[in-house]
This record gives C-alpha cells, sequence and structure tokens, in this order.
C-alpha cells in the first residue's frame, strides 16, 4: 500500500506540515494571526523538513559514491575521522540532541573519500533518533559498504530533552561506542582512543 507521503507533492506536504502546526499553536493559547507567529507554522514546516532530510537519502549510495580500491597497509592501519559535528532529533520528546561522531576503520582494499563519513552522519542524524540507534546505523553501514577489518563509531552528544525538561540537568552528556571486526583487540581500541586524545 502507497504511503501517504508518496502520494503528495512536496508543497502538499508542506501545506500539510504548517496546518498541523497552526493548529498546534492554537491549542497551546497562542494567536497565530499576530505578527510574530503569523508565518511560523510554514517557517517550521520547512525547518522540519530540513532537519529530517536523511529520510530522502541512502546512507549506502553516499558511500558507494566514493569509494576507491587502495592498499593503506595491513589488518592493523587505522584511518580516523573526528569530530564530526551532527544535529538531530530526539524520538521521544522531538527535541534536539547534537554533538560530534568520530569513525575509525581498518581498510581491506578500499578506502572512502574523506567527505562521505560526515555526509552519512548527516544522513542517519536526519531523521528522528535515538543516539544509541544511530550509533549502531553509521556502524553497520560502514561494515556493509567499505567491508574493512573493522570498523569503530563513537558518539558524543547532549540532549536538550534532559537540559530543557525533565531531569534538567545542564552538564549531561551521552557517550556510545560500538565497534567491529578489529575492534575487538583492546589494544587497537586503545590506538583509537589514543589518536582521539591527539587533538
Amino acid at each position: 500500500m502507497q504511503k501517504v507521503q508518496d502520494r503528495l507533492s512536496d508543497q502538499e506536504k508542506e501545506d500539510l506540515i504548517a496546518g498541523h502546526y497552526k493548529s498546534i499553536l492554537e491549542l497551546l493559547g497562542e494567536d497565530v494571526n499576530r505578527e510574530g507567529l503569523e508565518k511560523t507554522p510554514i517557517r517550521v514546516a520547512r525547518a522540519m523538513k530540513f532537519l529530517t532530510s536523511g529520510y530522502d537519502q541512502s546512507p549506502e549510495e553516499i558511500l558507494r559514491s566514493a569509494i576507491f580500491h587502495e592498499n593503506y597497509g595491513d589488518s592493523q592501519r587505522i584511518v580516523l575521522v573526528k569530530d564530526i559535528e551532527f544535529y538531530s532529533l530526539c524520538e521521544h520528546h522531538l527535541l534536539p540532541f547534537f554533538g560530534k561522531v568520530h569513525i575509525g576503520y581498518m581498510p581491506g582494499d578500499k578506502i572512502v573519500g574523506l567527505s562521505k563519513p560526515a555526509r552519512l552522519v548527516d544522513a542517519f542524524a536526519r531523521r528522528f533518533q535515538v543516539q544509541e540507534r544511530m550509533t549502531r546505523e553509521i556502524l553497520d553501514c560502514f561494515d556493509s559498504v567499505i567491508e574493512p577489518y573493522g570498523t569503530i563509531v563513537m558518539v558524543e552528544a547532549r540532549h536538550l530533552c534532559m537540559q530543557m525538561r525533565g531531569v534538567e540537568k545542564q552538564n549531561a552528556s551521552t557517550t556510545t561506542c560500538l565497534y567491529s571486526g578489529n575492534f575487538k583487540d583492546r589494544e587497537l581500541r586503545e590506538e583509537f582512543f589514543s589518536m582521539l586524545r591527539n587533538r
């Protein structure tokens, strides 16, 4: 069965989303006709389309678009792309969480263009997410497309659902880390963390 969003044009989607946000503002007690809010529903609709644009991207195709066959060395050589900034929306409260992703991999006979890990992160981050799943998705995509000897992904983030509401802990942050292949070797993980510390 065809999904609703597949039957609508981009303009129809934007108009419907804006209409829903207008209703939400009214239900919250606002005057949607006052100057400051008059165009807010359409602005929010456009912002949400951008913030969820990852649904329209194929993370696998992003990586496949810049794969190069290269002999980087043996099975313990690490390529690290660190401090990849990201912004996402927590699927539980639709509030932002943001931070940095670090990706290390040990190439087999393939390397990937250096901009692609950052584009991959954006493709997963620009969806409704939880940090733990996003970490897993990045790792699994790297493993399936690049087929390295090992991959490690570390995500450090702050969640506004913890800072603006709920427990309101302003300095709390969350770190997730997953690894595969040769990174199951503790010494290789320590080398990855050592490379991260050398900022």
